[in-house]
Parts: structure tokens; sequence; C-alpha cells
């Protein structure tokens, strides 16, 4: 039951911020205050689980959301922070792939999901390079780069072979999940920001993030000692 009410008031959380990126003038400190919040309930998922997860993973992944929590607030300012943004969010992604990479297996799961990973952000990258100003290419490159290897190393352990125990799969594929979801938030935030901008982009960009956060927290309750 508590498990409800807390996730719960994530979602009402990550609702008011996604109302309020819409406002305008007085209106907009509520995306100021629920954006960095919805982050903050959703680490304490991670933070919570001190006796069912492995300290390892928890401290990465706890490590990655605070670090994410500092990229929301870099990139919600009222002046552009998107390069202090965009470091906060690639040192978040590197801790998730301290925490992905633990046990993982090379086979033809970490193949596939080498494939698949790397023909999506080349193609993302290719539609993008002629929109992305000089100074940025670079920056975004190795955002990209980063954000591709995470998600390469959450797939491969769902996609082990032999399969994983249990509890460990499970945490596997809630890993996976939030690998996907911050792949597509991320690219979605890019081409919202580089190539014109997308219709309903807020709702877009924050409901695959806060849905990505939400599952790699998840990832670190099933994860065993």
């Amino acid at each position: 039951m508590m498990h409800w009410r807390r996730d719960g008031l994530i979602l009402l959380a990550a609702i008011l911020a996604i109302v309020g990126a819409f406002l305008h003038g007085d209106g907009r400190w509520l995306h100021w205050l629920a954006k960095p919040a919805t982050t903050l309930l959703i680490a304490a998922i991670a933070w919570q689980a001190r006796s069912a997860a492995s300290p390892s993973y928890r401290r990465a992944v706890l490590a990655g959301m605070l670090l994410s929590c500092v990229g929301d607030i870099a990139l919600m300012l009222p002046v552009d922070a998107f390069v202090p943004g965009l470091v906060a969010f690639l040192l978040a992604h590197v801790c998730y792939i301290v925490a992905f990479r633990a046990g993982l297996r090379a086979g033809r799961g970490l193949v596939a999901a080498f494939v698949l990973l790397g023909a999506f952000a080349t193609l993302n990258v290719i539609g993008l390079w002629p929109h992305l100003p000089a100074p940025m290419r670079m920056p975004v490159l190795a955002y990209v780069v980063v954000l591709a290897s995470m998600a390469v190393l959450a797939l491969a352990g769902a996609w082990a072979r032999p399969p994983l125990a249990a509890r460990e799969a499970c945490s596997a594929r809630w890993a996976a999940v939030g690998a996907v979801l911050f792949v597509a938030s991320d690219s979605l935030l890019a081409w919202d920001r580089f190539a014109g901008g997308l219709p309903l982009a807020s709702l877009l960009v924050l409901s695959t993030y806060y849905g990505a956060q939400y599952a790699i927290a998840r990832s670190v309750v099933r994860r065993l000692l």
C-alpha cells in the first residue's frame, strides 16, 4: 500500500512538472519546483532499497540520479545552460554504465544490443548533424556515444544467455526499459532543440524521461546482494 502512495506521489509530481512546462510568467514556478522534485522522489526508491540491493549497484544508480537532478536544474534555468546540463547527464550515464556493466556477459545479446543501438545512434547523428551548431557537434557526439553505451549494456543484461536468476533477470529488464526510454527522451529533446521543435515536446520528453528514471530505480530494488 505504501508503494502505491509513493508511486502516486511520483506520478502527481511528474504531471505537475509537465503541466508547468507549458505555463509562462508567474506560473513557471510550478515547473521549476516539480521537475527536480520528481527526479528526487524517484531517487528515493533506490535510496530506500538499502537492505534489498547490491550496494555498489545502488550507489552508482543514486549518483546517476543526483547528477540527473543537477541536469534537470541546468536545463530549466532561464539562462542557456544547455552545455552544463549536457555534462551533468553525460556523467549520470557514466554512473549508469558503472551499474549496468556489473556481471555483464559477452555473447549474442551484447552483439545484438551493440548493433541495434549503434544503428539507431548513427541514424540520429546523421539526421541531426546539419542542424547542430559547429561548437555543439563534438559535445553532442560524445553524449550520444555515452548514452548509446549505457543502453547497450542495459539491453545486453536483459538479453543475457543463459538467462539470469529470477530477481537478477527482473532487475535487468527494468534497467533495459529505463535505458530505452532514456534514449527516446534524449533523442526527442535533441530533435526539439536543434531541428526546429516538436509538437508537445515537453510532454513527450518529460514523460519518457521520468519513465526511464523510474524503471532504473526499480531495477535497484530487484538487484540481489
